[in-house]
């Protein structure tokens, strides 16, 4: 089984190397065959040019992307249809949830016989720790209205890390034309409509830096529904 990590990036020069190196020591531990694919979305600092260098240096490594920022919903969907494996996750370059969740998501996969797993940081009370009581609660009710208002059916459609059988996604993502935050919710009620096998797995979050979040909660909010608009539209 081969196994392809897409990480989307943009503008981080600072964590990318750190990154490469904890999750293909991870994959190299946990799997026979693996690929990681850094996906550039237009990156104006170093990233680009680190990224290249690491894959020089480590063929299990390809870097994709192109030279203007379009949205993360672009640099995921450039990786994940540049993709020849089994298995494709996608994940963010902060790891946030860690990297022992890529494993658990797979046996879960396996167990359920799922065609996606999502990570839920709804699920347990423990995911937010470290969040504000504020940030926590305007999180769960951004949350439950997308999911109010978009018809998704489960508990987390915007969490960073999910997981999918390749050619599922392959499929997914060829139908798909959001660049902005909401690529995941399209490509989840996309999932739905062709009646794929949808899992969640409880994640936690690990590494907690707020720091370098690029997530404007109202800005967003208020895109999110613009995009939730042309995901019906587009149908």
């Amino acid at each position: 089984m081969k196994v392809s990590v897409v990480i989307p990036v943009y503008n981080e020069e600072k964590r990318i190397e750190k990154t490469a190196e904890i999750l293909s020591n991870f994959l190299e531990q946990n799997f026979d065959d693996y690929e990681i694919i850094f996906s550039n979305d237009g990156s104006v600092d170093n990233t680009l040019q680190k990224a290249k260098t690491i894959s020089k240096n480590n063929e299990k490594i390809k870097v994709v992307g192109y030279e203007i920022n379009r949205g993360k919903g672009c640099a995921v969907r450039t990786g994940i249809l540049s993709t020849n494996s089994d298995i494709v996750i996608y994940t963010d370059c902060d790891l946030a949830y860690g990297t022992e969740v890529i494993k658990k998501a797979i046996d879960l996969m396996k167990k359920n016989n799922s065609d996606i797993i999502i990570g839920s940081r709804n699920l347990d009370s423990e995911s937010y720790k470290g969040y504000s009581f504020s940030r926590k609660l305007m999180s769960k009710v951004y949350f439950k209205f997308i999911s109010l208002v978009s018809g998704f059916k489960h508990s987390d459609s915007q969490c960073g890390f999910k997981c999918f059988k390749q050619s599922v996604a392959v499929k997914i993502f060829k139908e798909c034309k959001i660049d902005s935050f909401a690529f995941d919710l399209e490509a989840l009620l996309k999932a739905q409509d062709m009646g794929y096998k949808i899992d969640e797995l409880s994640v936690k979050i690990i590494n907690n830096d707020n720091r370098g979040t690029k997530v404007r909660m109202i800005k967003d909010s208020i895109k999110m529904l613009h995009d939730i608009k042309q995901i019906k539209k587009n149908k």
